[in-house]
C-alpha cells in the first residue's frame, strides 16, 4: 500500500501520452457537458424541475469552458489556461456536489413521506372518512 502512495507520476507537457490523455479527457468533458446542458433544458420544461435544471445548465458550460481551456492548453502550453481549465472544472464538480446532496436529502424526505402515507392508511385510500 505504501508503495502505490510513495511513487509518483510526472508528466512532460510534451510528452506524447499527456497530450493524448488530455485530448481524450477533454473531448469526454465536452461530450458530457454537452450532455449535461441537454439534460438540464429538458428538465426545466416543469417549473419545479427548473430548480435542478437551471444549475445543471451552468454546470454543463463550466465543463464545456474547462474542456476548451484544456484544449487551449496543449495548443500553446500557457500554464494560465490550465489554471484556468482546473478552476473551471472544479466549479463543475463543486455544482454537481451541491446538486447530489440536494438529490439525496429529497430522496430522504421522499421515502419518509411514502413511509408516512402507508402508515397512516392514506396512500392505500383506508382512511377514516366519512362523507
Amino acid at each position: 500500500m505504501n508503495d502505490m502512495i510513495s511513487t509518483s507520476i510526472s508528466y512532460d507537457n510534451n510528452d506524447p501520452r499527456f497530450i493524448e490523455m488530455v485530448k481524450k479527457m477533454a473531448a469526454d468533458m465536452k461530450f458530457n457537458g454537452i450532455f449535461v446542458i441537454i439534460y438540464g433544458a429538458l428538465v426545466c420544461l416543469s417549473i419545479i424541475g427548473a430548480v435542478i435544471g437551471i444549475p445543471l445548465i451552468f454546470a454543463g458550460l463550466r465543463l464545456n469552458e474547462a474542456s476548451d481551456l484544456f484544449k487551449t492548453y496543449l495548443n500553446s502550453g500557457d500554464f494560465t489556461s490550465l489554471s484556468n481549465a482546473l478552476e473551471r472544472q472544479g466549479r463543475y464538480f463543486f455544482i454537481n456536489k451541491v446538486l447530489i446532496i440536494i438529490s439525496l436529502i429529497l430522496l430522504a424526505l421522499y421515502i419518509v413521506l411514502i413511509i408516512v402515507l402507508i402508515s397512516s392508511g392514506l396512500f392505500l385510500g383506508r382512511g377514516n372518512f366519512d362523507f
